[in-house]
């Protein structure tokens, strides 16, 4: 079994960029020292992300490798979901032991591509280099309508919370093949009074006391509304983290036919009120929960 070590970086590279689509709007893709892209038309504001996955913090030796590579493309997607923005370039960073197998590699990259062309990305570039493990980062960026696009910081005391989807039990396979929200999140902000938005990648313990505190407000959550996936407890709903749905609070004056509307258009991902958010900064009483990488 050939290894990264055999081919070298070159033979690689190579084989990482050969024959990949780049875009209408990319100018120069992989091969130059920078990718060349247009930049968003008049109206629109320029969004940058990064992020990265971790062997034995996001996945195992044992994960499959498309699987590893689709994780890496959706996460940093998700964020772009968060703010009901379009996603257009990516970079990727690759680093790996000299010893891995280079089958490995190409599937990380199937999955990864696969994800990106899914939802009109293209890779436009990136990096390789040794190290003691598998890293792989990707950055991307795309646009927003200059008054459409949704900040976290942006409720309301009074706001109602609502989360997209089901909640918990990631760990059983759901954090390596969740959808992002792109579609969904774009129609929210289209269609219903969204003040703030930020996508559920730590859990609902952590986030939802970020998106309130940055505005300075507390949470009211009944633990019994919670939308659980099958199986899952309210406190794994609360707690258990990666479940990449969307966290939204919204204006009281919603109303029920806007709801109504998309049930029509999104019939298989549920939309659920959970609570509303509170003059007073504060938290209710919960099993505690959520991702810290400091503290896990």
């Amino acid at each position: 079994m050939k290894t990264l070590a055999d081919i070298g970086e070159d033979e690689l590279v190579r084989r990482l960029v050969r024959g990949r689509w780049h875009g209408k709007d990319v100018i120069e893709g992989p091969g130059d020292d920078c990718a060349v892209v247009r930049p968003p038309r008049a109206g629109r504001h320029l969004l940058l992300k990064t992020d990265t996955v971790v062997e034995g913090v996001h996945f195992t030796a044992e994960t499959p490798a498309n699987l590893i590579g689709r994780k890496a493309m959706a996460r940093v997607l998700s964020d772009f979901a968060a703010m009901a923005a379009t996603p257009r370039h990516a970079l990727v960073t690759l680093i790996a032991p000299p010893t891995t197998p280079l089958q490995r590699v190409l599937g990380l990259y199937r999955g990864l591509h696969a994800m990106a062309g899914r939802h009109g990305v293209a890779v436009v570039g990136g990096e390789t280099s040794r190290g003691d493990s598998l890293i792989l980062t990707v950055s991307l960026s795309g646009d927003a309508p200059a008054r459409g696009w949704v900040r976290r910081h942006g409720a309301r005391a009074g706001d109602l919370l609502f989360v997209t989807g089901r909640l918990g039990g990631s760990i059983r396979g759901r954090h390596l093949r969740f959808q992002p929200r792109l579609a969904e999140a774009r129609w929210l902000a289209e269609h219903l009074p969204v003040r703030a938005m930020m996508d559920l990648s730590d859990g609902l313990a952590k986030d939802l006391p970020r998106l309130a505190g940055g505005a300075g407000l507390g949470f009211a959550v009944d633990p019994d509304s919670l939308p659980r996936a099958s199986g899952c407890t309210p406190d794994q709903a609360w707690g258990d983290g990666e479940d990449y749905e969307l966290l939204l609070a919204m204006a009281p004056t919603v109303r029920p036919a806007s709801l109504a509307a998309w049930r029509r258009a999104f019939p298989r991902v549920p939309l659920t009120c959970i609570g509303r958010l509170t003059p007073r900064p504060g938290r209710r009483t919960q099993t505690a929960g959520g991702w810290d990488h400091f503290r896990a």
